[in-house]
């Protein structure tokens, strides 16, 4: 199949597939039955586009939520109403009017419609050969962004193809089984009928995308509901587990493989390499030669402060996430990696204290080099708002300064891929699933492969660091809650800042514990003696009700007594 890069902006108008009109004028900015059915591989073309038209306010890539509202980071800007995501932080002013949760549901509804469109065009066009994958494709891509409303949301109504409005506007949710069910049947759908593509050779949804999609979900699906009554390590689903060694191995048996040092993994000369098993295609404007190119506009506040023209300085690091690096002998420091609170490397002075070198890749730290390069090595003065959110920068997310900037101020954003799935995290989705299995022997050897990779990123990326680091491998997992811990961990460190954090707690049913500790401890921070987070003493987490977020009340009002409103809100 031809390479189609997903930052295409032609496609990007609205279409629809409608009836004739006697009025022969054909509507700007649409396609007409006639079209849509001729060029279905087009209409598919435009519904991945729906991937990347997210905003800072509805980022499809969901950091506000498994970032921020989770113990990895701070919202960060100038202040605690800067955007309106700090309810989602605290939780204990969260309230369903929130223009965010309007806009995301809205947004990610308008790109179901693309894909039910395609599905349409593809089910009643012209049928070849390619009907049937461009099928797959069309419906990967509809139950993608239904996994992202039910990951927010819980119970959400399933519009399909062919829906005329009154039946979208009586279609009520349906219950967690269903919804997680119809994700199954989608992705499974995708599965037996997509293709074996080399990694790196497309920007499409592929078998191996297919596959790491059927993991997670079944993985999710196997400890419960997600509400802490009925979720968590004594509701494990045996079969459920099972099937996610199944499909995690089928991702690993289609040429997916680490990259050889963790620093590649967030280098732009690295996107679509053996470790992308699926991602969100975006370009700058010197890729394609438009003039913004396809940007990133979902992490565009991210930037750090004083470096880029626009860097707004959101997305902070915690120094809970800090800590968490901490190592002894090389292995982390479960019981004890908060008990010194307030610790941190300085460049070119060593303690008695080590850190895992997957710090020195995530988080950038006054003193030490931003993204690898001294000539823009962080100061104190690259923090807006140091009172609130601290000195910590997040680096994934972000190229290399010397490369540039494509920005139209007062905005900017970069040509960095978001990615959905990378070989790392479907390695330790199957780490996971073999642990609750009892094969814990087969769990260390992943876990222990990806430490090693960790550990060859300090002679490659980092070493100003090198004397500050220290990893070592496990060996051997001595009981199963040690290997619980130990992947819990593993899951942290290797994918701090990719938008895991909060739904990893979700599934272990282990949200209120730890971030309710984390709001008392995270708020007596201080960095070099000046004091920030303190706003978090005001936190708090409710179990049975926080698990998820509060539908929007413009949602609900928009059709009275349709949507039931999730638990506590």
């Amino acid at each position: 199949m031809k390479k189609i890069h997903l930052y295409i902006t032609t496609l990007l108008l609205a279409f629809a597939v409608t009836s004739c009109s006697v009025d022969d004028t054909k509507p700007q900015g649409m396609l007409d039955q006639e079209t849509a059915f001729e060029n279905p591989d087009n209409i598919v073309v435009a519904a991945y586009a729906a991937m990347g038209d997210d905003w800072y306010s509805y980022p499809f890539n969901l950091w506000p939520y498994g970032d921020m509202s989770a113990d990895d980071c701070y919202k960060g800007g100038s202040g605690l109403g800067d955007t309106g995501y700090h309810p989602m932080e605290v939780f204990s002013s969260l309230t369903n009017d929130r223009g965010e949760f309007d806009e995301l549901w809205y947004r990610l509804y308008v790109a179901i419609s693309r894909c039910n469109g395609a599905i349409q065009a593809i089910q009643e066009g012209t049928q070849n050969d390619n009907t049937t994958h461009l099928l797959a494709e069309a419906r990967f891509l509809r139950a993608h962004f239904y996994y992202k409303l039910q990951q927010m949301w819980y119970e959400v109504p399933l519009v399909k193809e062919g829906m005329d409005n009154a039946t979208v506007e009586a279609t009520k949710q349906s219950s967690h089984e269903e919804v997680m069910q119809f994700l199954a049947d989608e992705f499974q759908f995708a599965y037996d009928n997509l293709d074996n593509v080399a990694p790196g050779k497309t920007g499409r949804a592929t078998k191996a995308a297919a596959a790491a999609y059927l993991a997670k979900v079944y993985l999710n699906w196997a400890y419960g509901d997600g509400y802490e009554s009925n979720t968590g390590y004594s509701h494990v689903d045996q079969s459920k587990m099972s099937k996610v060694v199944e499909y995690c191995d089928a991702v690993l048996a289609d040429g997916y493989g680490l990259l050889p040092s963790f620093g590649d993994v967030f280098m732009v000369n690295h996107k679509n390499s053996q470790e992308s098993v699926f991602a969100v295609q975006h370009s700058n404007k010197a890729d394609d030669g438009t003039k913004f190119g396809r940007a990133n506009w979902s992490n565009m506040l991210n930037g750090c402060w004083g470096i880029w023209s626009c860097g707004w300085d959101f997305h902070k690091p915690s120094q809970n996430l800090v800590n968490a690096f901490k190592t002894k002998n090389g292995l982390p420091m479960f019981d004890d990696y908060n008990a010194d609170h307030n610790t941190y490397p300085v460049n070119e002075a060593p303690t008695g204290q080590k850190w895992d070198p997957r710090l020195f890749h995530t988080v950038g730290m006054p003193t030490f080099p931003y993204k690898y390069e001294e000539q823009y090595t962080l100061t104190m003065d690259n923090s807006r708002n140091p009172a609130d959110y601290g000195f910590f920068t997040s680096m994934k997310e972000v190229p290399q300064r010397s490369k540039g900037e494509d920005y139209d101020n007062p905005w900017q954003a970069f040509g960095v891929n978001d990615y959905v799935f990378r070989t790392a995290d479907v390695m330790l989705m199957k780490a996971e699933a073999l642990i609750e299995l009892e094969k814990l022997d087969q769990a260390v050897l992943i876990i222990d492969a990806i430490r090693e990779r960790a550990a060859n990123s300090i002679k490659d990326y980092i070493d100003y660091a090198a004397d500050q680091c220290e990893i070592t491998q496990y060996g051997s997992f001595p009981s199963k809650d040690y290997a619980r811990q130990a992947l819990r961990w593993e899951r942290r460190l290797e994918l701090a800042m990719e938008g895991h954090r909060f739904f990893d707690l979700r599934r272990w049913g282990m949200l209120s514990s730890t971030l309710n500790t984390y709001f008392a401890e995270e708020s007596e921070s201080k960095y070099e003696g000046k004091a920030y987070a303190g706003y978090l003493k005001g936190a708090h987490f409710t179990k049975e009700k926080n698990e998820y977020f509060p539908i929007a009340s413009n949602q609900i009002n928009y059709v009275p007594g349709l949507y039931h409103q999730n638990k506590g809100y």
